[in-house]
C-alpha cells in the first residue's frame, strides 16, 4: 500500500503555434499596455500626432508668413542694477530683443521653407526651465521632463510659412463679415480697394499693415500664442509676438552675431540681489521685470521702425536666426505710428505699463491696447492711460474673488476702465479726452483658453482647468472681438459685441456661460442682431462706452 494516494495525471497540455502574447490573461496591465500600443500604432498610422492635436490652420482669408528676427540693442543697457547671487552677473541687461513676426503673407509663388515647431530647439532648454519652475530642477527631472515634452509635443509645427513675403496691398484678400466669407480685390480698382481695405482692416495702402506688438504670460514664451497671433495676421495684421528674458520664459537662448548662444533660465527673486548685495523685496523684483518688458518692447518697436523705414536687408543680415530674406520689401507698409500693444496676464500688466505717458512717445506709440486677463501677482496696474482698451477677463479670471492691494481685482480693473472711458477722472470729465473703452468676460474660458495649449490638449485643459467652452470657439471669441476692437480704433464705429451696453457691472455666475440674451430682448436671432447674435451668449459686458 502506498502511504499516500497517486494524484491523477495531468493531461498534456494542448501545442499551439502562437507566442505568449496572443495567448493573453486579461489582466489590467495587459490591457493597459494593448491600449497603449494600439495607439502609438494609430498615431503612427493616421500620422496624427502622440498625445497632442495639432495646432489647426488659421481660418482667416490670407496666408500667413512667420519671421523669428532678433536684434542687438541699440545700445546695450542695464535696466535695473540686480544681479545673480551665483555669477554676480547683471539680471537685466538687455542685449538683445526676439520675437516672431506673423503676417499676411503672399502664397503659390514660393518655396515654403520649414516650419517653426512649437518648442523650440534645443527641447533640453525649455524642459530645464519648467522643471525649475516646479522647484525640482536637476539633471535627472531635466532629462525626465525633456523626454516627457518630446513625447507629448515635440513633433508640433506651427501651421504659418517660415520667411514668406509680406502680401502684396493690390493682391490682398479681405474677409468681409465676421464669417469665413472673403471678397478679392482686382489690380486697378484702387478706389474700391482703398475704401475695403479701410473698411475690413482698419488700414490703407497709405497708412500700411496694422502692427501689434504682443507680451506673453509668466511660465510662456513667444510661442504659447501662435494661433491667436496667426488668426489675426490671416486678417491683414501684423502681430510681433515677444520672447521676455526678465525669468519669466521657461528657457530662451540669446543670440548676438558672432558670439556662442547664452542660454537663460527662468529664474526669480530670491536668484537675484542688489549691487550692495541685499535680497530683492517681491514688489522691487516685479518692478525691475516690467521696466525689462517695456524696454524689449520699446525695443522691438525700433526694430519695426528701422525695417518700415527701408533698413529690413540690414536686420536680417544681422540677424543671427538667418530668416527675413524679404524685408528688404516691407519698406513703407508698416503703420509704425499707430501700433497697438497687447498681452495675457503678465504680459498684460507689462502692455499696460508700456501704455504710460502715451500715445506720443516715440517709443512707445500705441494707439490702443488689448488686454487679457491682467496680472493678479505681477505688480499694480499702470491707470496713466490716454488710449482705447479692450479688456478681457476670461471666466476663471473674473469669476474667482482675489485681493490686489486692498481691494478685489475685479473692481480695480473695472474701475480703470470706467475712467479711461470718462477722461481718467471721474469727478473731472475735463481732465482729459474720454477714450472709449470695454471690459468683458468670456464665458465658459479660463486662464490659458487664449493660448495654444487647449488646441494641443483639449480634454486635459479642459478637466485641470475647468473650462466648459469648446476650445475653438474660446479662441474663435477672442480673436473676433479683438478684430473688432481693432477696426474701431481704425474707424470709430462700434461693431457686433462691442455696441452693446454694459449690462454687468458685476461679474454675475448665476448668468453664466450660454444663459446671456441680448440687451434688445430675448430674441437672439441673427435677422435681429446680426452675425454676432449667436455668439451674444459668450459675453458679459462690464463696461462700455456711454
Amino acid at each position: 500500500m502506498k502511504p499516500f494516494p497517486e494524484a491523477p495525471q495531468a493531461r498534456p497540455a494542448t501545442t499551439t503555434w502562437a507566442p505568449p502574447i496572443l495567448r493573453p490573461r486579461f489582466t489590467w496591465r495587459y490591457v493597459a499596455c494593448s491600449l497603449a500600443i494600439g495607439y502609438v500604432l494609430y498615431s503612427f498610422v493616421t500620422s496624427r500626432h502622440l498625445l497632442a492635436h495639432p495646432l489647426p490652420q488659421y481660418s482667416g482669408p490670407n496666408a500667413v508668413g512667420a519671421i523669428d528676427i532678433e536684434a542687438s540693442a541699440s545700445p546695450p543697457r542695464l535696466v535695473d542694477a540686480a544681479q545673480f547671487k551665483a555669477t554676480n552677473e547683471n539680471a537685466f541687461e538687455l542685449k538683445t530683443v526676439l520675437f516672431t513676426l506673423y503676417y499676411p503673407a503672399s502664397k503659390g509663388r514660393h518655396i515654403l521653407k520649414h516650419h517653426h515647431d512649437w518648442i523650440p530647439k534645443p527641447v533640453a532648454v525649455t524642459a530645464a526651465g519648467y522643471a525649475k519652475f516646479a522647484h525640482i530642477g536637476n539633471f535627472f527631472t531635466n532629462a525626465l521632463f525633456t523626454g516627457a515634452i518630446k513625447l507629448l509635443v515635440g513633433n508640433i509645427k506651427i501651421p504659418a510659412g517660415v520667411d514668406l513675403p509680406l502680401l502684396d496691398d493690390k493682391g490682398i484678400t479681405l474677409d468681409t463679415s465676421s464669417s469665413s466669407s472673403s471678397s478679392g480685390i482686382l489690380p486697378g480698382d484702387d478706389d474700391e480697394a482703398e475704401k475695403i481695405l479701410l473698411k475690413h482692416t482698419g488700414r490703407t495702402t497709405q497708412e500700411g499693415y496694422p502692427v501689434i506688438v504682443f507680451s506673453h504670460g509668466m511660465a510662456s514664451s513667444r510661442t504659447d500664442y501662435t494661433h491667436y497671433a496667426g488668426e489675426l495676421a490671416s486678417r491683414g495684421y501684423v502681430v510681433a509676438m515677444l520672447e521676455h528674458r526678465d525669468g519669466s520664459s521657461p528657457g530662451t537662448i540669446i543670440e548676438e552675431a558672432g558670439q556662442a548662444g547664452e542660454t537663460r533660465l527662468t529664474f526669480r527673486e530670491s536668484e537675484v540681489q542688489s549691487v550692495e548685495g541685499h535680497d530683492l523685496k517681491e514688489e522691487e523684483f516685479k518692478r525691475a521685470q516690467l521696466n525689462f518688458r517695456q524696454a524689449e518692447i520699446e525695443e522691438a518697436v525700433r526694430v519695426l521702425r528701422r525695417i518700415n523705414s527701408g533698413d529690413g536687408a540690414d536686420v536680417f543680415a544681422a540677424n543671427p536666426r538667418r530668416e527675413g530674406a524679404h524685408l528688404h520689401d516691407w519698406a513703407g507698409r508698416l503703420n509704425v505710428d499707430g501700433m497697438i500693444v497687447a498681452g495675457h496676464s503678465y504680459g498684460a500688466t507689462g502692455a499696460m505699463q508700456a501704455l504710460k505717458g502715451g500715445p506720443g512717445n516715440e517709443l512707445r506709440p500705441f494707439r490702443g491696447a488689448i488686454i487679457l486677463d491682467p496680472g493678479k501677482q505681477s505688480g499694480r496696474l499702470n491707470e496713466d492711460i490716454n488710449v482705447p482698451i479692450l479688456v478681457l477677463h476670461s471666466n476663471s479670471w473674473s469669476k474667482k474673488r482675489s485681493m490686489f492691494y486692498g481691494r478685489a481685482h475685479f473692481d480695480t480693473v473695472r474701475d480703470i476702465v470706467i475712467h479711461n472711458n470718462a477722461g481718467g477722472d471721474l469727478n473731472n470729465p475735463d481732465r482729459r479726452p474720454s477714450h472709449p473703452s470695454w471690459f468683458l468676460t468670456s464665458l465658459g474660458t479660463s486662464h490659458p483658453s487664449v493660448t495654444d495649449a487647449p488646441l494641443l490638449e483639449p480634454l486635459l485643459l479642459s478637466w485641470t482647468t475647468g473650462a466648459k467652452i469648446d476650445v475653438y470657439e474660446g479662441l474663435r471669441q477672442y480673436v473676433h472681438v479683438s478684430e473688432d476692437f481693432l477696426k474701431f480704433l481704425a474707424d470709430g464705429e462700434k461693431r457686433n459685441l462691442l455696441a452693446e451696453p454694459a449690462e454687468f457691472p458685476e461679474y454675475d455666475p448665476g448668468r453664466g456661460f450660454g444663459t446671456w440674451k441680448p440687451g434688445q430682448g430675448d430674441d437672439d436671432s441673427k435677422e435681429k442682431g446680426g452675425d454676432w447674435a449667436d455668439w451674444r451668449k459668450y459675453w458679459q459686458v462690464h463696461v462700455a462706452p456711454a
